[in-house]
């Protein structure tokens, strides 16, 4: 755990008063308070910051208690005591009291390996007394601590879940509609609380708590049929749970009306404009309308038609007004020294571009995408003149965001009131910058200046610490503008350049009206259009259509656009997979895509390698037993100390036979290696998160611990090696982790990814080993090895029931594998492998071990049995 700052380590301003404070306390609390400097420094130290507190709001009887109970913590264990002491503060102030949540911390004295939970609890502590009050805690605490009793993983899920997310501004009420559910579960399946309250919070968020107890009842038939999928359903990662949610949903239906939204948008862009889906899922938060730089995407569903109208009508537009025209982004890479290729057929990134600001990437996009939302609205209302209209009037009618969500979305709401020339909250220096914004040859490097300006300007709008912070600070219709990586597109990049292109391309001169941003206002009154768009901009999309001819996307165009879009860089390398139903490969059939692990966690390598020094040592001193010390006899060389007989017979005879061989005949001794390379192929898939069934911790911890030991005994054996770890979701995307490669060295970096290793998605196993021995073909080595560590059989989302199908394909990829010079070898701790393996794998090619624990250790010992 990371130590937070404390009021001792704030500095003599601090110090004074607590000190003070202090001198004014009993003998009886000053010795109980030096008696927790026996225990650990940091004991003294955190209870003397905290206990000024406990002072001002208990008597001397009291604080002595409350000083036992630290005692009793830090002994238990030093993370549980920190905090502890570090919440008492907090918790004075939300509950002005000492005693009764100092009582209810130590009854996890009674639970082992809690310290985490007593981390959760304290934590949360402040925002259950304010969100349920004095009575509502003592029941949130009650339900915890009869999980904790249950299932130590399932009570620390339980308190480190923000109270706000289990109540679901209910009270009590809401928490007990989630437990209920939880413990049928937990005591029928064995399903932790872990895996049950994320989709669990999220189901009840999207369609109500009546929703929770059918999804819950579909789920135990999941789960009972296959515990993987189940698994899965309950954390929102499988088909049948979304596809319920997804049906389930209220509001507009994007795929149901597309044809709608593109009239829409061909009656006042004057174009076609292609809209798809987004592949947006419940679990992704906030449904956004976004765009891949081609077309518009949107999700399955969004609150009513307003949304759905101005969300594409306002996406379309940064694709009409330039946001990723190649011109103008050439030029901000440019401004900045920054070195991009930046084409039509490539995806781009904005990364380079905004890694300057450090710790406020996150502040400088929503200030940026505030300054270009800006700007492309303003540009859009020059053609749909109530567009701004519609925007502030929907922005009004939405709750206003809680938290710091809602100073991003004030500032965006101000400055729809400066553009539609309103009363606004806008100091004057900023709405002077951003009125250049509202100039019609403004352009996206216009509102890159502005918002690198604004960053200093706005210091006290704060840090967005989480996704939904970030979601919530975008008023209704608006969207991330990098969110995702898109395709550069040829276009204007103003509102002026667009204007002289369509012109240019129409011939019109430059003083003649247009009629097409105009009819709708004639045909209907400005109030009209304002409250209601379906008529007439169906009317202008026909009016368009027979002036302008179709306004759907040509069949080649729309046959061109898909092509690209499927084979776009970021999508991979593809792969066949064996149908055994067809008996044949599907060609380019699974796409998988080489990825950096983003976790990393120093600590937790640091402490794997103290707790397994024994293990390492004795692996390393059986790996100085089997390096060679004496010579060996390199046989056929050019030159050498004897004749080499048999090659010497073998030469006489070829040369006899008129052919012309090379001259080696002689051999030397020398001390000699074996030349092996071998890649070690981690299964990350959302199993490995799992309690391991003896109870002493996750299997997680366990292949993290094997990696690193592996890793280290190929330091001492000094064969070439990789690392690589994989996961799937759907056969197009197969995710390929790069831990370590060949020539990479071994260092604190790849240690502190190791260390950070964690579970997602599912197993499509054979499009990892073809990707892994496709990585063989620069290892130049006699021997090559393929060591799979996985806990699982091969499966995924798509696989449609039908386990044969990938064990099948995994079967052929191994064959394949083989044929390439490459020998896989199979470790996995699932005991029930010996049911699938020796099909997939054949006998002598696999190893099931039945002791988890022992894996760290056996790993590294495989291996040097395989590369003799």
């Amino acid at each position: 755990m990371s130590e937070p700052s404390t009021p001792a380590a704030a500095g003599s301003s601090t110090a004074e008063p607590c000190a003070a404070a202090l001198a004014q306390a009993s003998a009886e609390v000053r010795a109980a308070l030096d008696e927790l400097s026996k225990v650990s420094f940091v004991a003294h130290r955190d209870a003397s910051s905290a206990l000024p507190s406990v002072l001002a709001a208990a008597g001397d009887a009291e604080s002595l208690e409350w000083l036992a109970a630290c005692r009793r913590l830090f002994e238990f264990d030093r993370d549980a005591g920190r905090a502890f002491t570090r919440g008492t503060p907090d918790a004075i102030a939300a509950s002005g009291a000492v005693l009764p949540w100092t009582r209810q911390v130590l009854r996890f004295l009674d639970l082992q390996g809690s310290w985490k939970a007593i981390d959760g609890f304290m934590s949360n502590l402040g925002n259950a007394y304010g969100a349920l009050g004095p009575i509502g805690q003592i029941r949130w605490a009650d339900i915890g601590f009869a999980w904790c009793t249950r299932h130590a993983d399932s009570g620390n899920a339980y308190f480190s879940t923000p109270v706000r997310d289990l109540a679901g501004r209910q009270g009590v009420p809401g928490i007990e509609q989630l437990s209920a559910p939880a413990e049928e579960l937990f005591t029928t399946r064995r399903l932790g609380l872990a895996t049950f309250l994320p989709g669990a919070i999220r189901v009840r968020a999207l369609l109500g708590a009546g929703a929770i107890a059918p999804w819950a009842r579909r789920g135990i038939d999941v789960l009972t049929a296959d515990r993987f999928r189940g698994e899965a359903y309950f954390r929102l990662e499988s088909d049948e749970s979304l596809r319920l949610l997804l049906d389930d949903l209220p509001g507009f239906r994007a795929a149901q009306n597309e044809r709608f939204l593109k009239m829409v948008l061909t009656a006042w862009y004057g174009e076609a404009v292609d809209v798809q889906d987004s592949g947006w899922a419940p679990d992704k938060g906030r449904p956004f309308v976004e765009t891949d730089g081609r077309a518009v995407l949107a999700p399955v569903t969004l609150p009513d038609r307003e949304h759905a109208v101005l969300g594409v009508l306002h996406v379309a537009g940064h694709l009409q007004f330039g946001t990723y025209a190649v011109a103008p982004l050439k030029g901000l890479f440019a401004e900045l020294g920054l070195d991009a290729e930046i084409t039509e057929a490539r995806a781009i990134s904005w990364e380079p571009l905004i890694a300057q600001f450090g710790d406020d990437v996150v502040r400088f996009k929503l200030l940026f995408d505030v300054c270009e939302d800006l700007r492309v609205d303003n540009a859009i209302a020059m053609i749909a003149p109530t567009h701004l209209r519609r925007m502030l009037r929907l922005a009004s009618l939405v709750a206003m965001p809680e938290g710091i969500a809602r100073d991003y979305y004030q500032l965006a709401l101000g400055t729809l009131q400066f553009a539609l020339d309103r009363p606004h909250p806008l100091p004057r220096p900023v709405a002077d910058l951003l009125a250049r914004l509202l100039e019609p040859d403004a352009t996206v490097i216009d509102a890159f200046r502005i918002a690198r300006m604004l960053l200093p300007m706005l210091a006290d709008l704060g840090h967005p610490h989480t996704p939904e912070d970030v979601q919530d600070a975008y008023l209704p219709g608006r969207s991330p503008n990098l969110g995702r990586e898109v395709k550069a597109a040829q276009g204007p990049g103003s509102q002026a350049e667009r204007s002289e292109q369509k012109e240019s391309e129409s011939g019109e001169g430059e003083g003649e009206p247009d009629e097409d941003s105009e009819s709708v206002e004639q045909e209907m009154g400005p109030q009209d259009a304002e409250a209601d768009d379906s008529g007439g901009a169906a009317a202008h999309a026909q009016s368009a259509a027979n002036r302008k001819g179709s306004g759907e996307t040509k069949t080649g165009e729309r046959a061109q656009q898909q092509a690209n879009k499927a084979n776009g860089p970021d999508r991979g390398l593809p792969y066949p997979e064996w149908d055994y139903r067809e008996n044949r490969y599907k060609a380019d059939w699974a796409w998988v895509a080489e990825k950096v692990l983003a976790e990393s966690n120093p600590a937790e390598a640091q402490r794997l390698a103290d707790r397994h020094a024994g293990t390492l040592k004795r692996l390393k001193k059986a790996i100085q037993s089997q390096k060679p010390t004496r010579p060996a006899p390199l046989t056929r060389q050019m030159d050498g100390d004897d004749l080499d007989l048999e090659a010497t017979v073998r030469y006489v005879t070829e040369r006899v036979a008129g052919r012309s061989p090379e001259a080696r005949v002689y051999k030397r001794r020398a001390i000699r290696n074996r030349d092996v390379a071998v890649t070690l192929l981690a299964d990350l898939s959302t199993s490995i998160m799992q309690t391991v069934a003896d109870g002493n911790g996750r299997l997680v911890d366990t292949i993290r611990a094997g990696v690193m030991l592996f890793a280290e005994s190929m330091e001492e054996v000094g064969d070439p090696y990789a690392i690589a770890g994989f996961c799937s979701k759907y056969r197009d995307n197969v995710n390929y982790y790069r831990i370590k490669d060949f020539d990479q060295p071994y260092n604190d970096q790849v240690r502190a990814t190791v260390g950070g290793l964690s579970g997602r998605l599912a197993t499509r196993m054979g499009a990892a080993i073809r990707h892994a021995v496709h990585r063989f073909e620069g290892v130049q080595t006699p021997r090559r090895l393929l060591l799979l560590l996985s806990d699982g059989r091969p499966e995924d989302y798509d696989d449609g029931g039908d386990r044969r199908y990938l064990h099948e394909d995994t079967r052929m990829a191994v064959k394949e594998a083989v044929n390439a010079g490459v020998h896989p070898f199979c470790i996995t701790v699932d005991t029930l492998a010996n049911q699938y393996l020796p099909q997939i794998f054949g006998r002598g090619h696999y190893l099931v071990l039945d002791d988890v624990g022992s894996l760290p250790g056996k790993l590294p010992e495989i291996y040097l049995r395989l590369r003799r």
